[in-house]
């Protein structure tokens, strides 16, 4: 079951979007999504531009009109990481051809929505159908988010 437009706030997802623990180095150049209110978006980029060293040097600021929140996505140079992750941030993975950004358990679930309960790595996915949004799980369920981009930093 896929939840839309749901009104609760999707930085519930922080714990729950992913069940098993990473190791740090697992971490090394990839996709981080932090949540933030509208209220909070300048300190957020601060605090991110300070605590990491930001790939390709841009920020992508999204906008999910559902939950009312924003979300800074960011490939960082974790290599050179020093510090744990941030507060209200996640790893996420990305289908460039949709943009659509993922966890891996949210994935999994919507592999099993779509393929009769059935967890099959090679289940083609219809990309089109999830294009600008971000799947998470929570509870159990499969939530889909529509994004918007608010805008592009460029560093």
């Amino acid at each position: 079951m896929i939840i839309q437009h749901s009104q609760v706030p999707s930085h519930i997802y922080l714990q729950q979007s992913y069940e098993s623990s990473y190791e740090y180095s697992d971490y090394m150049n990839k996709l981080f999504c932090t949540f933030s209110s509208k209220e909070d978006l300048d300190a957020t980029l601060a605090i991110i531009q300070g605590q990491y060293k930001i790939l390709f040097n841009k920020i992508f600021i999204l906008y999910i009109k559902s939950t009312e929140e924003y979300v800074f996505t960011y490939n960082v140079d974790s290599v050179n990481m020093t510090n744990a992750l941030l507060d209200n941030t996640i790893l996420l993975h990305r289908k460039k051809e949709s943009n659509t950004l993922y966890t891996i358990n949210a994935l999994n679930d919507l592999i099993k929505s779509l393929n009769g309960g059935v967890l099959d790595n090679k289940f083609p996915i219809d990309w089109k159908e999830y294009q600008n949004c971000i799947l998470l799980t929570h509870s159990g369920d499969l939530r889909k988010l529509e994004t918007k981009i608010y805008k592009i930093i460029t560093l």
